[in-house]
């Protein structure tokens, strides 16, 4: 990610959201035939948790921000109400013209070998979860990033916030006094059933609640926190882990669920963060549902970077079990 300058700043914010330019890429991505092959890896993309509607979507996202088509990234947009955020960096951008007047310029400056593709999508086209990684050509880091969307009824986006972590990414991020104080949370479009188990969920870690928690879980959950590096699996593991970490994560007591995203088989929620997380504001929890409603898989992501190290090590330390003599 490029630090220098305020252009340059802001397109570091700004290119977590899956965007980018330069025709190059274009023909190196056409066979003689004048077939289109994904300018990205193949197979790599979960979809499980996706209808195949929304899987073609943000593949036609992605394929034109890997050929550096600024137009054709645009075109996914809403030219009558959008939004886009980097939650992290707290860059805000309204209306298409805004975003168009950016993008196109910059796009078209990026390296030709910049590539990024999607691992997960969870949702439908109303509204999804999508992760997906930003290789080092385009902000000299690798970004991962864990983004919610929001579509209208046309299909165009009207909302993409963006979540990363800066100290995976190895970038000291900082939060100033014109972080946004308007992420269009109210801008949702998400099934009843996800905005049912996000609300619950969210419900219980903000009480410290662990039984209550596990309880709205398959039993062999999948609980994963992309920023403190922790995988856990079983409801019996994650009730344990929640008991030692709950008081701890910028997810548990004092957050607030503040916008969900997601059909039946999942989508995602984002929070406000708890007050000692401080200066971190918000975050976002991906959900998977399995056909009886209950989480089998939820993924956290924050920024890291904003925490002390001792704070960080400290959320590393929660993931091991006590000794065991």
């Amino acid at each position: 990610m490029l630090r220098t300058g305020a252009l340059a700043g802001t397109a570091a914010a700004l290119g977590a959201t899956g965007m980018f330019a330069a025709g190059t890429a274009r023909a190196a991505n056409t066979a003689a035939d004048g077939t289109q092959h994904l300018p990205y890896p193949s197979g790599v993309t979960d979809t499980a948790h996706c209808t195949p509607e929304i899987a073609a979507i943000f593949r036609g996202i992605l394929t034109a921000k890997s050929r550096h088509d600024a137009a054709g990234f645009m075109s996914y947009f809403s030219r009558t109400n959008t939004v886009y955020i980097d939650a992290c960096l707290g860059v805000s951008m309204s209306g298409w013209q805004a975003l168009s007047n950016f993008f196109t310029p910059f796009l078209a400056s990026v390296p030709a070998d910049a590539i990024s593709y999607p691992l997960r999508i969870v949702g439908d086209a109303r509204s999804a979860a999508i992760e997906f990684v930003d290789t080092p050509a385009f902000f000299g880091q690798e970004i991962r990033a864990l983004s919610t969307v929001t579509f209208d009824n046309n299909h165009k986006i009207t909302r993409w916030v963006d979540y990363w972590d800066g100290r995976s990414s190895l970038i000291q991020n900082t939060i100033t006094g014109t972080y946004p104080t308007d992420f269009s949370d109210s801008e949702q479009n998400a099934h009843p059933a996800v905005v049912r188990a996000a609300r619950a969920l969210q419900a219980a870690f903000a009480t410290g609640d662990a039984a209550g928690a596990v309880a709205l879980m398959s039993y062999d959950v999948v609980h994963e926190d992309l920023a403190a590096h922790t995988r856990v699996r079983g409801t019996l593991q994650a009730q344990r882990y929640y008991a030692r970490a709950l008081g701890q994560l910028p997810y548990g007591p004092g957050a607030a669920l503040l916008h969900t995203e997601g059909s039946r088989q999942g989508g995602g929620y984002e929070w406000s963060a708890a007050p000692d997380a401080a200066p971190m504001h918000r975050g976002h929890t991906c959900l998977e549902l399995d056909e009886n409603g209950k989480i089998s898989r939820l993924t956290a992501i924050y920024d890291s970077s904003l925490l002390s190290a001792a704070a960080y090590r400290s959320l590393i330390g929660l993931a091991a079990e006590a000794p065991l003599s």
